[in-house]
Parts: C-alpha cells; sequence; structure tokens
C-alpha cells in the first residue's frame, strides 16, 4: 500500500515563509518597486475600490441633487426664494449658504470614513507590496 498525500496538508513553516514572500514580491517589479498592474489585481484593491466606490457615488450623487435644486428653485421659483425668514435674510440666501455647509459635512464625513475604512487597507497593501521600505 502506498501512502497517498492530501491536498490538505499542512504546509511546513519554511515553505509559508518562502510562500508570503514570494506573494509579496510578486507585487514588485524586477527593479524591485510596487508592480501597480499586479495590485490593480489584488482582491485587497478591488474591496478597497468598491469601499470607496459605495461612499463617493451617494454623496455626489446627494450634492449634486442638491445644488441642482437649489440652482432651480433660484432660477424657477423666485417667489419662494425671496420669501423673509429672519428680516431682510431671505429663503434663497439661506439655501445658498447652506451649500457651503454642505460642502463641509461631506468634506469631514468622508475624511472620518478614510481614516477608518480606507487608510488601514491602503497601508496593509502598501506593506504588503513592498512601499514601506527605506
Amino acid at each position: 500500500m502506498t501512502a497517498t498525500s492530501s491536498s490538505f496538508t499542512r504546509v511546513p513553516e519554511s515553505e509559508y515563509a518562502a510562500l508570503e514572500r514570494a506573494a509579496r514580491e510578486s507585487l514588485v517589479d524586477h527593479a524591485g518597486k510596487p508592480d501597480f498592474a499586479a495590485i490593480r489585481q489584488t482582491p485587497e484593491f478591488q474591496r478597497l475600490r468598491r469601499r470607496l466606490t459605495r461612499f463617493i457615488v451617494p454623496a455626489v450623487g446627494f450634492f449634486l441633487s442638491w445644488y441642482l435644486t437649489y440652482v432651480l428653485l433660484a432660477a424657477y421659483a423666485p417667489g419662494l426664494m425671496s420669501r423673509p425668514v429672519l428680516g431682510t435674510v431671505n429663503l434663497g440666501l439661506l439655501l445658498g449658504l447652506s451649500q457651503f455647509v454642505t460642502t463641509v459635512v461631506i468634506m469631514l464625513l468622508y475624511g472620518r470614513f478614510a481614516r477608518r475604512h480606507v487608510d488601514p487597507e491602503v497601508a496593509a497593501l502598501r506593506e504588503r507590496a513592498g512601499a514601506n521600505r527605506s
């Protein structure tokens, strides 16, 4: 009777280290610099792109629709926009100033999102590609 090897055989530690080193080096070109074409194909990079898209597309969609609504109201509803709210301050002025507030809020939300979700994944990917080596 002959012994057969299983595909579930544990890889010895020395071979595991070699496999890990080979995987990291596959993201490095012949000059030792990050291979961006190989990085773009990794599951980590694809996950990072999807995560960014899931934040950016709704944020841009919200802001553009809000801005377009403001422009359309200013063009086609001047009576509504000139309605006084506080003394000489009218609704159009408040909605116009709220565009700046909306921009700052989206910027702060993106900064928080990037610090929590994007930056750690980028750091891990840079480490794997060897971009943090001196």
